[in-house]
């Protein structure tokens, strides 16, 4: 993992925590959550405050989310919207996080400028031991305040105020008055510069989640339905109408069709399917090639091309039917008829422009684990499990094409390859009736 840490594909846009004041802040405020503190002097956070470091240092990485269930969040700086989630157990943990500090991104600048804010994410279930209590949580509800209780006490005193204004003979309690007079010294004038966070409520409709070997929940679709990505059998019956493995190829494929969740990539709008097939192709031939002792360095587009034609009997038939839906989109070759039972289908999809399009992708890069960039981008905790048993040559290969190819403009690479997320709009009649690639055959659902 040193390359991947090293290209800052790993632990990367982490924020440092240096300065004295600031790690004082966060000890007081991760004593006030955990009761813990850290003896280090620096250290780097994620957008919810989880420090890599402070969790070797604690021998747990869950040091800010025991039970893995309801996350709690040490912000220091506004800056931390730009950070990474480690260790997320649910997919929608981080957007909310970004919402909730772009939505309060004011108060929270003023309120880190003397103080760490100390919150937690909520739902009403506080133990997730079993696979159907992934079901009653509905929303999520993000609280927060200084670890000097400033937003509480500032509520307090607006209270206060407004009783002071409207009772009559308010002007004669003293004991309201000095009160009041005790909690502005700690608050400031409350009334000119109101000190008060949004404490927003997220629905929890779709999601993934890392527990139980990896569940992807969709009830806010037509076709409700979860996939398991791991053992299915392990996880028994779930509280939903259908429950799907990852080898479910044909269900899923029907799952994804009748709820209009993905597209074909060579129909979808403003993008370079062909060079989007052909770098889907060399990461399979450099799976292949790897494996067979290959030089992967400085590899060129030409130099794979070459390996395909010197392993092509080993490649697997993934590759023969990107090939020739390449073929289709470059040369007018005969459209490839790739139905749901086909190794490339799920290759050749990416999702719609809908609000569930990371998730839909996230989906797609775990059916298609030899696409490096996409399970890079769309699923990390897969990607990091399989770079961990790849060849070296391979690790290479692709550490070196997604610090070229990706990191520099990461806003840009997304877009070229998932299009701007945007209101969904009507399927063409065809796609809608019989799905991206034709429809399923009957009985496979």
């Amino acid at each position: 993992m040193k390359r991947l840490i090293e290209k800052g594909l790993m632990f990367g846009n982490l924020i440092e925590v240096s300065s004295p004041a600031l790690v004082e802040r966060y000890n007081r405020a991760l004593m006030h959550l955990t009761g813990k503190s850290t003896a280090l002097t620096d250290f780097h956070i994620d957008i919810s405050g989880y420090s890599p470091e402070v969790g070797d240092e604690l021998d747990d990485p869950l040091y800010l989310n025991q039970g893995g269930c309801n996350r709690q969040f040490i912000l220091l700086s506004t800056q931390q919207k730009t950070a990474p989630l480690l260790n997320a157990k649910f997919s929608t943990s981080r957007g909310i996080l970004r919402q909730f500090i772009d939505r309060n991104e004011g108060q929270l600048f003023a309120l880190t400028a003397r103080d760490a804010v100390a919150g937690e994410l909520l739902n009403s279930v506080y133990d997730v031991s079993r696979p159907a209590r992934l079901f009653d949580i509905r929303q999520v509800t993000v609280e927060a305040d200084t670890t000097g209780g400033h937003v509480a006490e500032a509520r307090k005193l607006s209270a206060m105020i407004k009783t002071f204004r409207t009772q009559d003979d308010a002007w004669w309690d003293d004991v309201l008055i000095a009160n009041m007079i005790g909690l502005a010294k700690k608050t400031g004038d409350v009334t000119r510069n109101p000190i008060e966070l949004d404490e927003a409520v997220f629905r929890q409709d779709n999601f993934y989640t890392s527990h139980f070997g990896g569940i992807y929940i969709f009830r806010a679709v037509d076709h409700p339905s979860a996939i398991v990505a791991g053992d299915k059998a392990a996880v028994g019956p779930l509280p939903i109408a259908f429950t799907f493995g990852l080898d479910d190829r044909h269900q899923i494929a029907k799952f994804l069709e009748l709820n209009g969740l993905v597209e074909p990539i060579v129909r979808a709008r403003g993008v370079d399917a062909a060079q989007i097939l052909q770098q889907k192709m060399d990461f399979i031939v450099a799976d292949v090639a790897a494996r067979q002792g290959e030089d992967l360095s400085r590899s060129t587009p030409r130099d794979m091309r070459a390996l395909a034609r010197r392993y092509g009997a080993q490649l697997p038939e993934a590759f023969n039917g990107l090939a020739a839906l390449y073929r289709w989109a470059t040369s007018g070759g005969d459209w490839p008829r790739i139905t749901s039972d086909h190794p490339a289908y799920f290759y050749t999809l990416r999702s719609r422009p809908h609000a569930d399009r990371d998730l839909v992708n996230m989906v797609l890069a775990e059916l298609t684990p030899l696409d490096a960039r996409n399970l890079f981008i769309c699923h990390k905790e897969a990607f990091y499990a399989a770079y961990a048993q790849w060849p070296e040559a391979k690790k290479s290969y692709v550490a070196d094409f997604l610090e070229h190819a990706y990191q520099v403009d990461k806003a840009g690479a997304r877009d070229a390859l998932f299009g701007l997320v945007a209101p969904d709009a009507p399927a063409k009649a065809l796609i809608e009736r019989v799905g991206p690639w034709g429809s399923v055959r009957k009985g496979q659902a």
